[in-house]
């Protein structure tokens, strides 16, 4: 039966693929924004990332996009795949038609062609929500930590799968219209540092870092992160927690 199917397999036509790119160097001022598309043809359990990669290996070496773990660990290779945020290394081209537009993320800093910034942003978030554990307690190196019921482990540990891929924000219609908007990332990192019993941070605390319209009143609930995360964070519940808990600290 293996060797009919393999046989099988084999005799289907491989597809062309037209992969349309949209190219522009942002310190080159004679770069002008344009589609530049490649043709290849498509390989059993093909991902974006290595279409792309067998491009600029056999037809364009200056082709610029990010990528590392391949194994949708990093969030490096995050781009506009068919208008939508997502991991080229997570998205087989099987599920997508034979033309595949790409484009960089939306809102970053654009260092060319499908590469941009999101580390500089999501530092720059990180710092001025201070998400680090905040601990009045004199830290003793020899001492063991607490234990932590496994329940609320298990709920920290699950915020804390986001990899900062800059997909929430790239589909957040808030952070198109407000620069500072924090977004579903900065919100989730909260969410995560109010579950931590090791955090001293009163709620009052949090509310002046996300009680206004740059934070979680901000959210259009639109819910365009909630969508397209690649990681499948349940960040509507997280939002929608944060908005109710920042309220009744903010009518106190």
């Amino acid at each position: 039966m293996i060797s009919i199917l393999r046989r099988k397999n084999d005799t289907q036509p491989t597809r062309r693929l037209c992969i349309q790119v949209l190219r522009h160097n942002p310190a080159d001022a004679a770069s002008v924004p344009h589609l530049q598309a490649f043709e290849i043809a498509e390989a059993e359990g093909m991902t974006l990332f290595i279409a792309l990669n067998e491009i600029r290996a056999t037809q364009d070496p200056s082709l610029q996009f990010d990528f590392v773990c391949r194994a949708g660990i990093c969030g490096s290779c995050a781009m506009l795949i068919d208008g939508r945020p997502g991991l080229a290394c997570r998205t087989l081209t099987r599920d997508l038609g034979t033309t595949i537009t790409l484009a960089p993320l939306p809102f970053f800093e654009l260092i060319g062609d499908l590469s941009v910034n999101t580390g500089k942003w999501m530092r720059g978030t990180s710092e001025r929500l201070q998400t680090w554990i905040h601990s009045s307690a004199q830290t003793d190196l020899d001492a063991l930590e607490a234990p932590m019921e496994p329940e609320l482990a298990e709920a920290i540990y699950e915020l804390d799968r986001c990899i900062e891929c800059g997909c929430c924000i790239a589909g957040c219609g808030t952070a198109q219209m407000r620069e500072k908007f924090v977004g579903a990332v900065g919100l989730n990192k909260i969410a995560r540092f109010r579950l931590d019993p090791r955090d001293d941070r009163s709620n009052d605390d949090f509310y002046e870092l996300i009680g206004d319209d740059d934070g979680v009143f901000g959210c259009m609930s639109l819910l365009g992160c909630h969508d397209v995360c690649p990681k499948q964070l349940p960040l509507q519940t997280q939002i929608a927690y944060l908005r109710r808990k920042m309220a009744v600290i903010g009518l106190a």
